[in-house]
């Protein structure tokens, strides 16, 4: 019998139409060619259809102009993954360290983009003070993982997570980037959270102290499906 048809969904969507978008920023980054050029922009064109179509507030032509205006030259305009830290938190009581976030008001650990100067880990110190007052230290990498698989953001992202000890420091969320903050048991995690189906188990192992590898996104076949 021939197998249903599969349904697309938004997440796909995004994927394919950011995965388009930077093959299509890359070629105009590297090429000299007009006609190349021109089918490139044909592509980005395809890709806002997509990415419109995934829930994306801005129109198409809106958004091809923005993804233009972020064309580089050379090296420069090669299209890559942000990069974004992420710090699993624990306290003598096993107990995870999380923020709601203001802008989705989703719950998710705390997390920023790694600033230049900074190595990942002192990123992932600096954002913990930042968003919640508490004191951590770091204890070991935990996950290399991607944003958008994970379904909690919309721009092509790596997370690089680690897991970090509390050593001191009260309560007291970021004014503009947190809505509420505060210590959870595993099993009372608050919601919306944002794909703890994926990591929270992981994260909890290595909070109670238990040997954990680093957690990475298995490869998919195929690539292009989700899982």
């Amino acid at each position: 019998m021939p197998e249903e048809p599969r349904v697309v969904s938004a997440q796909d969507l995004l994927r394919w139409s950011e995965a388009l978008s930077g093959i299509a920023r890359t070629g105009l980054g590297f090429t000299k060619s007009l006609y190349e050029q021109e089918r490139f922009e044909e592509v980005l064109k395809v890709a806002a259809d997509m990415r419109v179509a995934a829930g994306h507030e801005l129109e198409v032509e809106v958004l091809v102009q923005e993804w233009l205006k972020s064309v580089g030259e050379g090296v420069p305009g090669y299209v890559t993954p942000k990069v974004a830290i992420g710090a699993v938190v624990g306290n003598d009581k096993n107990q995870i360290l999380l923020i709601q976030r203001a802008d989705y008001g989703v719950w998710l650990y705390p997390t920023g983009w790694a600033d230049v100067g900074y190595s990942a880990v002192e990123v992932a110190v600096k954002e913990v003070k930042e968003e919640t007052g508490i004191d951590a230290e770091p204890v070991r990498l935990i996950a290399v993982l991607d944003g958008i698989r994970l379904g909690f953001t919309r721009v092509p992202l790596y997370s690089l997570v680690f897991q970090l000890r509390m050593v001191g420091g009260e309560l007291e969320r970021h004014p503009l980037e947190t809505r509420d903050v505060g210590w959870f048991d595993e099993d009372n995690l608050p919601t919306p959270l944002a794909g703890w189906e994926k990591w929270a188990p992981h994260a909890f192992k290595a909070i109670r102290g238990e040997p954990v590898d680093v957690l990475f996104d298995p490869p998919r076949k195929p690539v292009w499906r989700e899982d």
